[in-house]
């Protein structure tokens, strides 16, 4: 089992109420499924990718990730396991507007503290795989939306994670390119890259191996 929820919830404080994004979430996962979350806007898809790439908590229940309780973590634990294993691959790319396309890609691995030679074959494979070679030394805003995106999942693969989590991950493209990136995904999930993303495609759920429906921050179907 890659990673086991169990009656989970997310609250926030709003004025004197407390507002559920998250209600009881049970959710299994294992290695090598690739999950749909799918839901309007609202239902808690976001949140709860979030809760799972520990970008944020769950305020009550359990959360196990490689057989370890994450709630119990300390920050830094939690976030070596993040940048150990999970990927993320957000709607807005969260590019570095500073840096080049290669070094935008090389970043997560200088976190890891990967030498300067192997950065560089790591790199050099991934332009390659991506088709952006020819994009390497070009910054973020001279990109269209597509390839910007490409940069992303690129950066987001570097470090070969176990879990890639993509939040509307081709909301901003056109349908030849979201069409591409599924693809993508659907190949790296045959090589055994777990993956979910949230969704509010059907085309894109179709994707996956299991569709999970929520609403009002419940799981109501599955």
């Amino acid at each position: 089992m890659l990673l086991q929820i169990d009656n989970a919830s997310k609250t926030i404080n709003s004025g004197s109420k407390k507002i559920a994004l998250l209600d009881a979430i049970d959710l299994n996962v294992e290695a090598g499924e690739f999950i749909s979350l799918m839901g309007p806007s609202g239902s808690g898809k976001s949140t709860l990718l979030n809760c799972i790439g520990m970008l944020d908590g769950f305020t009550d229940g359990e959360y196990v990730f490689l057989d370890e309780s994450v709630h119990g973590m300390k920050e830094k634990q939690r976030s070596k396991l993040y940048k150990e294993y999970m990927g993320f691959v957000f709607q807005a790319y969260h590019l570095i507007d500073e840096l080049t396309v290669y070094e935008n890609i090389e970043t997560p691995l200088l976190y890891k503290n990967v030498k300067s030679s192997e950065r560089k074959a790591l790199v050099a494979d991934i332009l390659d795989r991506f088709n952006i070679v020819g994009k390497k030394d070009l910054f973020p805003s001279q990109l269209s939306g597509g390839q910007q995106q490409l940069v992303g999942i690129a950066r987001a693969l570097i470090t070969k994670p176990k879990l890639i989590l993509a939040d509307e991950p081709t909301g901003n493209l056109n349908s030849k390119q979201g069409l591409e990136i599924m693809e993508l995904f659907s190949e790296l999930n045959k090589e055994g890259v777990t993956i979910i993303q949230a969704t509010h495609s059907d085309s894109n759920a179709a994707f996956g191996s299991r569709i999970i429906n929520l609403l009002d921050g419940r799981i109501v179907s599955s």
